[in-house]
């Protein structure tokens, strides 16, 4: 990890409805003015009441989040793109082949996947909200100075 800080990260996933909505919240909570952030799918869906309810846990609110597909970009110049899925992956390396950018596959679990009762749905959701939270802050927080163990 660099130093610095990267001026702009787009999240991608699947259908933008699940992962990179709630990875897009966490980055902006964690840096609001530093960073611009964004997130799109390789298909839209609307926001997943489930990620809405694990996000708000935390106290991060994404239901003014308005899905997007990497067609709906209005400016594809990122310092940094994250994709959270491989056909996510495989779209952001095509679309950056001629660019000057950074691309990092998180392979991240669906939750949509899980069946089962509410509650076990819920905990899939809450897997997937703590390991992006952890991947976030160990990518982009800076460790203090002379503060061992941070």
């Amino acid at each position: 990890m660099s130093d610095r800080l990267p001026g702009s990260v787009l999240f991608c996933c699947t259908m933008n409805s699940v992962r990179s909505p709630m990875a897009e919240g966490m980055l902006k909570a964690l840096y609001p003015k530093q960073i611009f952030v964004d997130s799109v799918g390789v298909r839209k869906q609307p926001v997943d009441p489930l990620a809405v309810e694990v996000m708000d846990e935390i106290g991060i609110d994404i239901t003014k989040h308005r899905p997007k597909s990497f067609d709906d970009l209005e400016d594809s110049s990122f310092d940094l793109i994250i994709s959270l899925s491989p056909e996510a992956q495989h779209t952001a390396v095509e679309m950056t082949r001629t660019m000057a950018c950074d691309v990092e596959f998180w392979h991240t679990f669906d939750p949509t996947v899980v069946e089962g009762t509410r509650e076990q749905r819920l905990a899939a959701y809450r897997e997937v909200r703590d390991f992006l939270q952890k991947r976030i802050r160990a990518r982009f927080t800076k460790p203090a100075i002379g503060v061992p163990g941070i």
